[in-house]
């Protein structure tokens, strides 16, 4: 007699996503300078069918939701937690734009420990890149 072990939370949400008849979700990454970019690749993808998750908030630019220094700080580390949970969730990464900072490496390094297959809109910025939008 064999024993299969238990899947993985991973597993399982893969899963579930494929009996709903989820479509491919897409996480953007890429530093918040590049939030236009990000929102014309949030649409074309949007339009070819997949679910397009991003970040939302360009804590550079000043907001009421942010008005202090230390709330920034703090809402930076939340908001940094919410992503890596959008990378969990996606079945593949974008990264957008001509310049990789830390934060993006960070995410970079992330999504290819949790083995997520990772596009570039510059593929030169990343030698292990692959191209593509669609």
């Amino acid at each position: 007699m064999t024993y299969r072990e238990s899947p993985t939370p991973e597993e399982e949400l893969t899963d579930a996503k494929e009996r709903l008849g989820i479509p491919t979700i897409v996480c953007i990454c890429g530093s918040t300078r590049f939030m236009p970019e990000m929102g014309e690749a949030d649409l074309a993808l949007t339009f070819a069918g997949r679910i397009v998750v991003k970040p939302g908030c360009d804590m550079k630019q000043s907001h009421p939701l942010w008005p202090e220094e230390g709330r920034a700080e703090e809402s930076k580390a939340r908001l940094d937690r919410l992503h890596r949970a959008k990378i969990r969730l996606a079945d593949e990464i974008l990264v957008v734009g001509d310049y990789i900072g830390d934060s993006t490496r960070a995410e970079i390094d992330y999504a290819r420990e949790l083995g997520k297959p990772l596009r570039f809109t510059h593929p030169d910025v990343d030698p292990d890149a692959k191209a593509g939008v669609a």
